[in-house]
C-alpha cells in the first residue's frame, strides 16, 4: 500500500500558511479548521510545518502568550515528507523515528497533500481487518477431507 492509497481516500483540502503570518492567525485556522497542522509554504514551495507540538512549546516558552510572533519563528523548518509512492510501512518507520504526527507529501515540488500518523494507522488497520476477513473466508472454505473420510479414513 502507497500514500497515494490514503489521499485518494482522505481527499484533497489542504490547509497552508505564509512564514510571516502572525503565529495567532495559524493557530485561529488549526482550531477553526479542527486540524492539528497546517502546511508552511512561501513563494509556492514547501518552507516548513507548523502543529500543534510547535505551537505549545512556543507558548509555554513565552509566559502562556502567543504574543506577536511570526509562523516562521516557530515552525519546523525541516519536516518530514514523502511521495505518493512512498509505501506505508516506510512512512510509518519515518514517523516513529522522528516522532512526527503528519507528513507532507510531494511530488517533485508540488503539495499534494498531509497525512497523519492517525491516517497510517487507521490504514493499516483497515488493510489488517480486510485481510483477517480473507483469511478467514479461506478457512471456511477449506476443502474437505472427503476422499480420506470415504475411504475409511478417519479425518483428523
Amino acid at each position: 500500500m502507497k500514500v497515494s492509497d490514503i489521499l485518494r481516500v482522505k481527499g484533497n483540502t489542504l490547509f497552508t500558511v505564509s512564514p510571516d503570518l502572525p503565529l495567532a492567525e495559524a493557530v485561529r485556522t488549526m482550531a477553526d479548521n479542527d486540524i492539528g497542522s497546517v502546511v508552511v509554504m512561501e513563494h509556492g514551495d514547501l518552507v516548513g510545518m507548523l502543529t500543534f507540538r510547535e505551537v505549545i512549546a512556543a507558548v509555554v516558552g513565552n509566559e502562556m502568550v502567543i504574543g506577536s510572533r511570526l509562523v516562521r519563528s516557530v515552525m519546523d523548518d525541516a519536516p518530514l515528507t514523502c511521495t505518493p509512492e512512498t509505501e506505508i510501512d516506510e512512512v510509518r518507520r519515518m514517523m516513529l523515528g522522528r516522532h512526527a504526527r503528519y507528513m507532507p507529501v510531494l511530488n517533485g515540488r508540488t503539495l499534494m497533500g498531509v497525512i497523519s500518523f492517525y491516517d497510517v494507522a487507521k490504514t493499516v488497520v483497515e488493510a489488517q481487518d480486510f485481510e483477517n476477513r480473507m483469511l478467514k473466508a479461506y478457512i471456511r472454505d477449506w476443502p474437505g477431507d472427503e476422499a480420506a473420510s470415504s475411504s475409511g479414513v478417519a479425518a483428523a
